[in-house]
């Protein structure tokens, strides 16, 4: 993607969490990542360790020493945090906040996204100078989110937004689904089976069984490989009965 906010990790403290925040961002096709001031230096092994195949990632984030310089190129920037902070600042969920901000990329603005330390978020002076603050809806009981957790999903939302999304799908497998001519004789074939074993009795509602069963057929979302069991699951019963007899 050419057009995507920058994720910034304001004073990171583990390493690992600096990974896990990259390999959260890969996931979602995110990969502008630039960090503030970490805890424990850059570059750091145990980020690359825990970013595993996002380590591409790592390797192009850019450091800075301040919020400040981090976000000097951003047209518009959203903080995250999880406790209001008394300041007259627009408050958007993570999935209005994406939506936002796709539309402010799509005009061409550049946009960035704040994420503060694990200890305890963002200060109070990095959130000052962000446009719009975003606020997870968690359990206000316990609202702390990891770092590479509040990432994931702002990624995630991110990516809901910039991509096309299949909210559901049945895969029919490498056949492909069984085409009304295959169902048809699949029909057939049951038809003359139970035909011949007298299942359409009595005579006066053998025609409404039949369409029963036709109706049956085609409600089923068959694949090509389902046709197929069917006629095997039915010629072994009519090889075992005859065996048999």
């Amino acid at each position: 993607m050419t057009r995507q906010p920058d994720f910034v990790l304001v004073r990171p403290q583990m390493g690992e969490n600096i990974g896990a925040a990259a390999r959260a961002m890969w996931n979602f096709g995110l990969d502008r990542m630039r960090i503030v001031s970490p805890r424990d230096g850059w570059p750091n092994p145990a980020a690359a360790a825990m970013a595993s195949g996002a380590g591409r990632l790592l390797d192009t984030a850019q450091l800075f020493d301040d919020t400040a310089a981090a976000i000097d190129d951003a047209t518009h920037v959203y903080a995250t945090t999880a406790r209001p902070r008394g300041m007259t600042t627009p408050v958007m969920s993570p999935e209005r906040a994406m939506q936002d901000a796709a539309l402010r990329l799509a005009g061409g603005e550049r946009v960035s996204v704040l994420f503060g330390p694990e200890r305890a978020g963002l200060e109070n002076d990095d959130i000052a100078r962000a446009n719009t603050i975003i606020t997870v809806p968690v359990n206000p009981a316990f609202p702390s989110l990891n770092l590479a957790q509040c990432v994931l999903l702002t990624a995630y939302e991110w990516r809901r937004q910039a991509a096309e999304v299949t909210h559901e799908a049945v895969v029919p497998g490498p056949d492909g689904w069984a085409e009304a001519g295959e169902v048809e004789r699949l029909a057939e074939h049951y038809e003359e089976r139970l035909t011949e074993a007298g299942f359409f009795f009595p005579e006066h509602k053998a025609a409404s069984m039949r369409r029963t069963l036709r109706n049956l057929w085609s409600r089923m979302p068959l694949t090509k490989a389902d046709v197929r069991i069917f006629h095997g699951i039915l010629r072994q019963l009519v090889r075992d009965r005859d065996r048999k007899t």
